[in-house]
């Protein structure tokens, strides 16, 4: 999160205000009649949550899909215990091989090396296949698409580029600074041929490309030059117990009230069918000089 907004401070939220661990869990119980597959912790860093591990190992046991979006830092030295409690696989923020691109992308102060070290660990203990995804921004790591690229190319792990979104306020946002994902693609595929390959399932946000000497694939993510809003398929259940529809929402549905007073599992099972009916998130779709103003959520609140 970025310094100059997050610094020592900053008035975090109180631990009481954050929804419990059976409180995350009861609600992704509710979710999982309803159609949900998959569940992805994400943050801010999900890993400097006290105890995730016993988040994992309670999640994991409603037998769904589950996985775990980190920055790396923290994950050489935890990666064998998520494995154990029950985690499935990783994906892992890497925007640049170089540290100083690095830092200038993500505002953070461990060196490339650590976030390395992290991904190895997790591919020792099978939290595989790693996903390793490279938010590009033109002006300041465009240069990094081909080292990256290289580097990962038959690792088994897959490189997804994602373009640069207009999420929150703070990240300087501006449409010129977006690499489409079609650029992308001509760069990589100018050294090493590359041929498409068809979606794992319906609602995938990445666009698949596999190198045509089989030593791999990549995948590239283009919520702004092609929006996706129409095959959406993602809900985000915020550490405050908050229901967001829409990475660039400009408001959520209130759980934890919900559970806190007494909600029982019919009651919450009619509120979240009544939420997912009604959405109609088009953002991507309409995004122009008028959604630019909107008061979206930050990233590191809503999750990625």
């Amino acid at each position: 999160m970025p310094k100059e907004v997050f610094g020592r401070d900053h008035p975090f939220l109180p631990h009481g205000d954050l929804l419990s661990f059976e409180g995350i869990t009861r609600l992704a119980r509710l979710f999982k009649p309803l159609g949900v597959e998959k569940i992805r912790l994400t943050g801010g860093e999900p890993l400097l949550r006290k105890n995730i591990e016993r988040l994992v190992e309670m999640l994991a046991a409603l037998e769904v899909e589950l996985t775990l979006t980190t920055n790396g830092a923290l994950l050489a030295r935890k990666a064998r215990a998520l494995k154990d409690a029950g985690l499935k696989r990783v994906s892992v923020s890497l925007d640049a091989l170089d540290d100083a691109v690095f830092g200038a992308m993500n505002d953070v102060d461990f060196p490339v090396a650590k976030v390395l070290e992290g991904i190895e660990a997790a591919a020792r203990v099978g939290l595989t296949p790693i996903k390793i995804n490279v938010v590009v921004q033109r002006s300041v790591n465009a240069g990094s698409i081909l080292p990256l690229a290289r580097h990962f190319r038959g690792s088994g792990h897959i490189v997804r580029f994602i373009e640069f979104m207009d999420v929150g306020h703070t990240n300087g946002w501006r449409l010129d600074e977006v690499v489409p994902a079609e650029e992308v693609v001509r760069i990589i595929d100018s050294e090493m041929a590359l041929e498409p390959l068809e979606r794992n399932y319906p609602g995938e946000v990445a666009q698949r490309w596999r190198y045509r000497d089989g030593s791999g694939e990549i995948g590239v993510i283009s919520s702004v030059t092609r929006a996706f809003c129409a095959t959406c398929t993602r809900a985000r259940l915020a550490t405050d117990g908050k229901l967001y529809t829409c990475l660039f929402a400009t408001g959520g549905h209130d759980l934890r009230a919900l559970l806190r007073g007494g909600a029982d599992d019919d009651t919450l099972t009619r509120v979240l069918r009544g939420i997912w009916s009604r959405r109609a998130d088009r953002y991507s779709e309409l995004r122009s000089e008028a959604t630019r103003g909107l008061q979206k959520i930050e990233m590191s609140y809503i999750g990625g």
